[in-house]
């Protein structure tokens, strides 16, 4: 059942449609991790909901860290599924995993559907977790693996569109489930439907992917690492439109095999002595450090505000002033902005690259916090105005949906998938999804009680983060656009984190030919000037 599908059906595909399909199923696969991040915001306005939980009474919530909770210990489950399904991939296959992640999905939606008490979702959701966990981690290393280097970004950008499309179907649903009358007075929006069917919604997109998934190729970088070298050529030539033979094929999979050879797989243990510097089984330099970066920087794209945007808009749109009604379709227009800035992002990642991105980005979202904090304040300090003021600072809040997800909302997600070797990329993007589960954990369970004591001052302290971020990004982020995957290690060589380390060391390297390096190993021409360089060096010939 966990061997690589017999299926031959993406063999009939012209290379269009199989690099279609795999970006499709990719696409419905992060549909289900942006609708169970931004559902649980209609969830949360639900009074039948606030009851049946009891996190309030009468429709209305009296325990914001019990809501916040139930929210975030999702993101727990997250942790472990990432872990989990990358170790599982590293081994079964990239499609295999994603298959395992589907169905522990399709049985987290099914048990929060089911909910009849606070034990009771929050098990159902740290089930929705593994799942959701392993399917973030899997699908953007499968995307980064079967697209070619010069727009790797674009490839990742286009299959995150449906991020921001999860969340907007999310609240659009929300929004029209707000009018189904229920409850002991028959009023709007109190019915259980309201709820219920949002929760049960998202297993819908879960079967899909659990029924048609093991239709794909998998990754030919999984295939030659597990030494299924041929079947890495027959797919890389499929997907690439090349026919056999041909040079620039033929040369990418020599990398790949190349950097495959003594390859050797991880185990969990492995994986926590690289977090902490200690002695582990693998000759990659620096794996400690590309670790680190991954954590740190979804931590960072969390606390840039977004999870006060996505998960809290409805009620931001409320200390706004706006009627119920008009919270809800807010939020829904909210998001679907970002469904926007998602093909910005496609369009510039790889023109602009990683950097550049996440540095233009933080200023902008630190200008746009600011402002936004400004006008709330000016509102609180004169009610008078709120509702003058109310529309240019919900305007604040679209511009920073947009300027996110056109920057760091794809890039976050993108370079853990590029910075580890082959035999460790599922694996090691769990460092990645673990940041963004910690991150977006933390501020949906803080998000609640900074606004409670903080009020909209709030954007003033994302404002200050923002603007920490864009030093941070320079000193220790390095560029990886129309850069190879086999050749990106070379910038981690150095035992200096800085960035200008890293772009020497690619210079000195023969600007990333990794072919070239191996004839120059064997020739004896490559200095290395350390025991990093030479292990990385001897790992790239085999």
């Amino acid at each position: 059942m966990f061997t690589q599908s017999d299926s031959k059906f993406w063999k009939r595909l012209s290379p269009r449609s199989l690099s279609f399909a795999i970006q499709a199923f990719s696409l419905i696969a992060i549909f289900f991790e942006g609708y169970d991040q931004g559902v649980m915001g209609g969830v949360n306005s639900s009074p039948d909901y606030i009851d049946t939980v009891g996190i309030g009474s009468n429709g209305a919530v009296t325990d914001v860290v019990h809501q916040g909770g139930i929210v975030s210990i999702y993101y727990l489950g997250a942790i472990v599924g990432c872990f989990a399904g990358g170790w599982l991939a590293d081994r079964i296959g990239r499609i295999n995993g994603i298959f395992l992640g589907a169905i522990f999905a399709c049985i987290g939606g099914a048990l929060q559907t089911a909910t009849q008490s606070s034990d009771f979702i929050l098990v159902a959701r740290v089930v929705t977790g593994l799942g959701t966990g392993a399917l973030t981690g899997i699908v953007p290393v499968f995307c980064s693996e079967v697209s070619e280097s010069h727009h790797r970004g674009a490839f990742l950008g286009y299959v995150f569109i449906a991020n921001y499309l999860g969340i907007s179907v999310a609240y659009w649903i929300s929004f029209g489930l707000a009018f189904v009358k229920g409850g002991p007075e028959h009023l709007e929006g109190w019915s259980p439907i309201r709820w219920r069917f949002l929760l049960g919604f998202q297993c819908v997109p879960a079967i899909i992917l659990a029924i048609f998934i093991r239709l794909l190729p998998d990754s030919p970088r999984f295939l030659a690492s597990v030494g299924r070298h041929q079947e890495a050529l027959e797919v890389l030539e499929h997907v690439r439109g090349k026919p056999s033979g041909d040079a620039d094929v033929e040369r990418e999979y020599q990398e790949i095999v190349k950097v495959s050879e003594g390859a050797k797989k991880s185990t969990p243990i492995e994986f926590a002595k690289i977090l902490f510097a200690l002695k582990h089984g693998h000759n990659s330099p620096h794996l400690t450090r590309r670790a680190w970066l991954c954590l740190w920087l979804q931590i960072m794209a969390s606390w840039t505000g977004i999870t006060a945007v996505t998960a809290y808009s409805p009620t931001l749109l409320s200390q706004a002033g706006y009627s119920s009604l008009k919270q809800n379709g807010l939020a829904g227009g909210l998001n679907t902005i970002g469904i926007v800035g998602t093909i910005i992002s496609a369009r510039i990642v790889d023109r602009w690259g990683r950097r550049r991105c996440m540095m233009l980005g933080a200023l902008g979202l630190c200008i746009v916090n600011t402002i936004a904090g400004a006008l709330y304040e000016a509102s609180r300090k004169n009610p008078s105005k709120a509702a003058t003021i109310a529309p240019a600072a919900v305007t604040m809040l679209f511009l920073f949906n947009l300027i996110y997800a056109a920057t760091w909302g794809t890039v976050a997600f993108l370079i853990p998938t590029e910075i580890f070797p082959s035999n460790l990329r599922a694996q090691g993007n769990g460092f990645g999804i673990t940041g963004w589960a910690i991150g977006v954990g933390w501020t949906t369970l803080v998000n609640p009680i900074m606004f409670d004591h903080l009020e909209n001052r709030t954007y003033f302290l994302f404002a200050g983060l923002n603007l920490l971020w864009i030093p941070i990004v320079y000193l220790f982020y390095p560029e990886t656009k129309d850069r190879t995957l086999e050749s990106i290690a070379i910038l981690f060589m150095p035992k200096s984190p800085f960035n200008w380390a890293a772009e020497k060391s690619w210079r000195e390297h023969a600007n990333g030919d990794i072919l070239a390096m191996d004839d120059a190993v064997e020739e004896g021409s490559v200095p290395t000037k350390t025991t990093s360089e030479k292990a990385e060096l001897e790992h790239f010939s085999g």
